[in-house]
Formats: structure tokens, C-alpha cells, sequence
């Protein structure tokens, strides 16, 4: 039997996800824009989220990329995370923010349980730019999410490398949920600091999920590229037709 599971896209990468009687929530960031977030790469955010944390049901799991960037986990998205039941991240996050977090090296996995639905959590290689830059980005995770019937792929910030390679084979997806936007800072020139719509379509055809959902592709500056690139470069390639989905912000929609 399939579990419900039905999506709602919040902003950025921040999705709230039902599935069965489990409320999960991604990379909380609820700052309302224009806001700025000093740092050595400095992010400024344009556009608000197309929900505000105080209409959150009760979220029993966040699943955080990582917590070092302020489009992945903002001041409000702090405030949330401390209400929510659990957490699962990178080692070096749940070392940060303590509390319920709990961190998760490439390939370890969990069960969680909560409304009457059990959803094993596996955690998944991500590099959030390119080889050597790792020391100044932080570790950052993605996750499969398995229910009864299906799972899911939530691809944190990253940029298209090997290991990712291995997700398709050691899973069978029905949803994959990119973080695209092609991120620049004008400090590090032509490096990227998440997926392109061209790498994007070529880890999608790696994954062979049966859906593809764009996130990270809006609302703050150093997300450049146009979103029209990721429609292009899908529609460029035959294997990939009919899989791109994209989610109407603040609407909640059926994914199985």
C-alpha cells in the first residue's frame, strides 16, 4: 500500500512535507525580505516565504541540509527547529545547534515515527561546491526519505559530483527534489556553489526518479540563474520528458 504523501513549497529550500501521518520540514529559513545576512559571503534575501512559520502545523521531523547559510536556516527557522520534535543534519550541525538535532554521516539511517507512519531516514553524500572548497563551505548532507510504498530524494546543497552517482543505484525513487539556483558570489568568481539547470538534468538522469522538483532556484541574490534554464535543459533531453514538477509556492499538493 502507498503512503500519502503531499508536498507544500514554502521558499528557497524549505518544503513541508506530509507523509502519511508524519509532518516533515526542510531547511527552515521564514525570515521576512528584504534581509541581509553579513559574512565572508554575504546573502541577501528578496523575497519572503510563501508561508509564515506561525501556520506550521506541529512538525515531528526537520531535515536540515545544513545550518551554516542563512537560506538553509535563517533567525526564524532557529525558533522553529527549537519547537520541532527532532532533527536530523550533518555531525557538525547537530554539534552546533544541540537540543533534539541529531547528525548523520553519508549513508547512516534512522527510523522515525510519529502519527501512526514510520519513514526510514538515510543520510547522503552532498558537496556544496566545487573539490577544495569544502573548508570554507562546511559539510552539508542530503537524504532519502522511505515509506511504505515509495522514496524520496532530498538533494541538499550541492553541486553535481561522483558519489552522487550511487543514489540511483541503491534506490529506487519516486520524487527527487533538487536544489538547483547555479549560486554565485562575486568574491569566488566562476565557481558554483549548488546545481546548474544543465548539471541538474544530468544528476536527474543518474537518479532515474520519477518525478523531479526544483528548489533553491529563488528569492535570494546569489540564486542567478533563471529558472526558465531548468524547464530548457529538461525539455532538452528525451529521458528526462514528463519528469519535471514544479510546485505552486504556498499550495499544498499530492506527490503519491
Amino acid at each position: 500500500m502507498m503512503t500519502p504523501v503531499t508536498a507544500t513549497y514554502i521558499g528557497t529550500a524549505t518544503v513541508l512535507l506530509r507523509i502519511g501521518g508524519l509532518t516533515v520540514l526542510t531547511d527552515p529559513a521564514f525570515d521576512p525580505a528584504p534581509a541581509d545576512y553579513p559574512a565572508a559571503r554575504p546573502l541577501h534575501r528578496t523575497a519572503g516565504p510563501a508561508l509564515t512559520a506561525d501556520r506550521l502545523p506541529p512538525v515531528d521531523l526537520v531535515l536540515l541540509s545544513h545550518d551554516q547559510h542563512a537560506d538553509n536556516l535563517d533567525h526564524t527557522g532557529r525558533e522553529v527547529l527549537a519547537r520541532a520534535a527532532r532533527t536530523l543534519t550533518t555531525p557538525e550541525g547537530a554539534a552546533r545547534l544541540g537540543g533534539r538535532a541529531e547528525g548523520l554521516a553519508p549513508w547512516e539511517n534512522r527510523e522515525v515515527s510519529a502519527g501512526g507512519s514510520t519513514v526510514r531516514i538515510t543520510a547522503t553524500p552532498a558537496r556544496h561546491g566545487p573539490e577544495g572548497t569544502e573548508q570554507a563551505t562546511g559539510p552539508v548532507t542530503g537524504f532519502i526519505v522511505e515509506y511504505e510504498g515509495g522514496a524520496l530524494y532530498l538533494s541538499g546543497d550541492t553541486v553535481r559530483h561522483d558519489e552522487l552517482t550511487v543514489i540511483g543505484e541503491r534506490f529506487v525513487l519516486d520524487t527527487a527534489f533538487l536544489h538547483f539556483g547555479d549560486a554565485h558570489f562575486p568574491s569566488t568568481g566562476d565557481r558554483a556553489f549548488s546545481l546548474s539547470a544543465t548539471e541538474g538534468a544530468a544528476l536527474a538522469r543518474t537518479l532515474g526518479a520519477r518525478a523531479v522538483v526544483p528548489l533553491h532556484f529563488d528569492s535570494w541574490a546569489h540564486l542567478a540563474e533563471d529558472p526558465s534554464a531548468i524547464t530548457a535543459a529538461f525539455a532538452a533531453d528525451p529521458q528526462l520528458a514528463g519528469t519535471l514538477r514544479w510546485l505552486e509556492p504556498g499550495v499544498t499538493e499530492k506527490l503519491a
